[in-house]
C-alpha cells in the first residue's frame, strides 16, 4: 500500500517537474510579450480572475492526462489485445502492435501531429454541442483568457479528448517515444493559442492556430468557431475559420451559475 502510494506520488511529482520549465519559461515570455502587444489591455496573467483555479488545473490536468492515457491503455492492451505479461505490456509500449509501428518514426511524428489535431478538431466540435457542452463550457468559464486558461478542462473532456485519441494512437502502434517529442510542443502551443498578444499571424493564420485566432473562439459570441488546436485549416476546410479585422474581446459563457473553484466546476456539469 505504501510502494503504491510513493510510487504515485513519484510519478505525480515527475510529471509537474518535467514540465516545469517549459510553464516558467512561458510565464515570463508571455508576460513580457503581452506588456508591449496584448491583445486586450489589463492585468498582468497572475492577476486574472481566477488565476488560484487555473493554477490547480494545472497541477492536475497533465497528471490526469498522463495517468489516464497507460491507464486507459493497460486496460485495453489486457481485456482486449490479451497481453497479460509484464514483458508483454513493457513491449506494448516500446514497440506498438498495430500498423503504424511498422513506420519510421520520424513519420510517426508527423502523422500524430496531423492526425490527431484533426481528430480533436472534430472532438471539439462534439463538446461545442448537445450535453457535452457543459463540461466544455468549464475551460470557456475564464472571463480573462490567459496562456495559462489553456489547462482549465473537466476530467470528462480531458478523457473524451486528449486521452482518447493518444490511446487510440497508442493502439495503432505509435511507438510511445513519440510522446517525449511531441509533449513539450504541447504544452507550449497550448500556452501560445491562449495567450493575451494580438499576433494574427498574417497569411500564416491559414495555416497555424495563433492567439487571435483562437481567442475570437472564447467569445461569448462566436465559440461555435475556430475550433482547430493546431492547424487553423482544418477552420478553413470545414468552414468554421472566422478572423475579422477587429480584435477580440468580452470572454466567457452565459452561464452565470458557473462556479468559480475546481471542485465545484468538477462536480457543477454532473449535477445540471
Amino acid at each position: 500500500m505504501f510502494d503504491a502510494l510513493s510510487g504515485l506520488l513519484s510519478a505525480f511529482a515527475h510529471t509537474l517537474l518535467t514540465l516545469l520549465p517549459y510553464f516558467m519559461v512561458m510565464g515570463i515570455a508571455f508576460a513580457a510579450l503581452s506588456w508591449f502587444s496584448p491583445c486586450n489591455a489589463g492585468k498582468p496573467w497572475w492577476q486574472k480572475r481566477g488565476i488560484v483555479t487555473d493554477l490547480t488545473y494545472v497541477f492536475i490536468t497533465p497528471v490526469l492526462m498522463r495517468f489516464a492515457r497507460i491507464g486507459f491503455s493497460i486496460m485495453i492492451a489486457v481485456y482486449i489485445v490479451g497481453i497479460t505479461t509484464s514483458q508483454g505490456l513493457v513491449a506494448y509500449f516500446d514497440h506498438g502492435h498495430g500498423p503504424v509501428s511498422h513506420l519510421p518514426f520520424w513519420l510517426q511524428v508527423a502523422l500524430y501531429l496531423v492526425l490527431t489535431d484533426l481528430a480533436l478538431y472534430w472532438i471539439h466540435r462534439a463538446f461545442h454541442s448537445g450535453f457535452l457542452w457543459k463540461y466544455h463550457a468549464v475551460h470557456h468559464s475564464s472571463e480573462d483568457v490567459e496562456w495559462i486558461s489553456a489547462w482549465r478542462f473537466h476530467p470528462l473532456n480531458v478523457i473524451l479528448g486528449s486521452v482518447a485519441v493518444d490511446v487510440a494512437a497508442i493502439m495503432s502502434g505509435l511507438n510511445t517515444d513519440v510522446f517525449f517529442i511531441v509533449a513539450p510542443f504541447n504544452v507550449l502551443s497550448s500556452g501560445w493559442v491562449h495567450a493575451n498578444l494580438d499576433w494574427t499571424l498574417g497569411p500564416l493564420k491559414y495555416v497555424l492556430a495563433g492567439p487571435v485566432f483562437h481567442r475570437w473562439h472564447h467569445t461569448r459570441e462566436k465559440h461555435g468557431l475556430n475550433f482547430a488546436g493546431t492547424f487553423s485549416l482544418w477552420d478553413l476546410m470545414f468552414g468554421t475559420f472566422y478572423m475579422p479585422e477587429e480584435l477580440p474581446e468580452n470572454y466567457g459563457i452565459d452561464d452565470k451559475e458557473m462556479p468559480e473553484s475546481f471542485g465545484k466546476q468538477v462536480v457543477y456539469p454532473l449535477l445540471h
